[in-house]
């Protein structure tokens, strides 16, 4: 082999070894780049992508619910299993099964994304359906959504006496609110 040839390839060699760690620390910075851009995604970015998808949900103080997920609010959203349909509360949840592995950004999110729980209960309080409250300490109260505000609930239930009693609930105390 020639001194020139011996040359180049030694030159080639050393080129192949600089783009070889180039790639490498290439791959390196994509995948911290990755992590540092997951660590901004929050559960209702992934939560809007499943609309339409089958969850399992774990709620504080509740049974575990398993339905289609339907819409999705600031800090609530509605599943749908069989004839139920569930509000639940964001703050509630422990776990979600079957959630698309992409997320949706704010700015693809549609008007009803920004709705808090207290539009959606407004929405449930009007038709005057009876519906059975989940509170994360465990107990359910059943009864109709009387009037919404700020952070409660007003849910009129029929006690033992024929008059119906009138129990404000914050929206902290609530898991789920279910419609049957």
């Amino acid at each position: 082999m020639r001194w020139e040839e011996h040359l180049f390839a030694v030159f080639d060699d050393l080129e192949q070894q600089a783009d070889g760690l180039a790639l490498v620390e290439r791959d390196t910075e994509v995948a911290e780049l990755a992590r540092a851009g997951y660590a901004e995604v929050d559960l209702v970015a992934r939560l809007h992508a499943s609309v339409g998808a089958d969850v399992g949900v774990d709620l504080a103080g509740c049974d575990a619910v398993r339905g289609r997920l339907c819409r999705v609010g600031s800090d609530w959203f509605l599943l749908a299993a069989g004839p139920l349909e569930w509000i639940v509360r964001l703050p509630a949840v422990m776990s979600v099964r079957g959630l698309s592995e992409r997320a949706l950004g704010p700015e693809a999110r549609g008007l009803g994304a920004r709705l808090g729980l207290g539009s959606a209960l407004r929405r449930v309080a009007e038709g005057r359906h009876e519906v059975v409250l989940h509170r994360i300490d465990g107990r359910r109260v059943e009864g109709v959504l009387a009037r919404v505000g700020a952070d409660f609930v007003e849910l009129s239930v029929r006690a033992e006496q024929a008059a119906p009693v009138t129990a404000a609930v914050p929206f902290g105390a609530v898991a789920a609110v279910c419609r049957r």
